[in-house]
């Protein structure tokens, strides 16, 4: 007998389909002001209500009503203000991704050659090498890139491909994957290139895929708290009261200007990122303490790691 999905202490979903108009009237029983109707609804119509209910947190009170003076404009720019954020944050995690994939293929391709990712052996023992691999072998035959196709119509060692054109096609997630099951001593001068320990550059790795996937979705950033969160380097840089912890975006954009500034040839773009980071955070929304929200320090501007 299969088990009930409605367990006893759970009520059936009964909230109704509402109108655009309807979304807007109970976001005013609330207590949100709205000085544009026409422009709220045309709004609502084109940003679905839950979404944009997850901004309209951050300016609730403990009884889940809106102080006064708080308006559905005021919201609409903390929606705003995250979408430039994320902007940001994609714009450096391109730039990190890019650097990391280009770290891997030349190491593992200058120690092990064009295929030693075919050898299990080159992998840490629990890495599920046979199952890495098919699914690689996948991404390649659905590859439509340049270098792909070239590849496959002359070269026999086809579905195989070199380090350095496999580093180029596999995910990003994939990438991650690939990171974590290198061994160690491949590890080491990959992370050694950004300025941490291995196991530390494993876990930023993967908790920057998912931030980036946070971003793919368009997803609320600002406040979030994160789910995957990254391990901080050593140094009292990254210690209180200079980093309050590592599970919200102060954290993050700390550890993507660190990677920039070590990866080769992309000043004078990190010092750019920053000053635009910078002036986008002076307009940060009106809410209570939206500097912890984000987890800034008062002085976050000073941070050592900003140089």
């Amino acid at each position: 007998m299969s088990k009930s999905r409605s367990p006893s202490n759970k009520q059936p979903y009964a909230k109704p389909w509402l109108s655009t108009a309807d979304q807007l009237a109970l976001l005013e029983q609330r207590g949100l002001a709205v000085d544009d109707r026409e422009a709220a609804e045309a709004f609502l119509s084109h940003v679905n209500y839950y979404r944009f209910s997850g901004y309209c947190l951050a300016f609730e009170d403990t009884r889940h009503q809106y102080p006064q003076g708080v308006t559905f404009e005021k919201v609409r720019d903390a929606y705003e203000f995250d979408r430039d954020l994320r902007d940001l944050v994609t714009e450096a995690l391109e730039v990190v991704e890019v650097d990391l994939r280009a770290a891997i293929a030349y190491h593992l391709g200058q120690q092990h050659g064009a295929f030693g990712y075919l050898d299990a052996k080159n992998f840490f023992h629990r890495f599920d090498h046979p199952t890495w691999l098919a699914k690689l072998r996948i991404e390649a035959d659905r590859s439509s890139e340049l270098f792909v196709t070239h590849f496959r119509s002359r070269y026999a060692e086809y579905p195989d491909l070199p380090t350095w054109i496999v580093t180029e096609i596999m995910s990003f997630g994939g990438l991650s994957h690939m990171l974590r099951g290198m061994h160690k001593r491949d590890q080491k001068p990959i992370a050694a290139r950004y300025g941490v320990q291995p196991q530390t550059l494993v876990k930023i790795v993967h908790h920057c895929v998912y931030v980036r996937n946070v971003c793919a979705h368009h997803s609320r950033l600002w406040d979030r708290q994160w789910a995957i969160k990254p391990e901080l380097p050593r140094g009292a840089d990254w210690q209180r009261p200079l980093l309050p912890g590592n599970d919200r975006l102060f954290a993050t954009v700390l550890l993507l200007y660190r990677f920039m500034q070590r990866a080769p040839s992309v000043a004078p773009f990190d010092t750019d990122w920053k000053d635009r980071l910078f002036a986008r955070i002076d307009e940060a929304p009106a809410v209570y303490d939206p500097l912890k929200i984000m987890g800034l320090t008062p002085n976050w501007k000073q941070h050592p790691v900003w140089g």
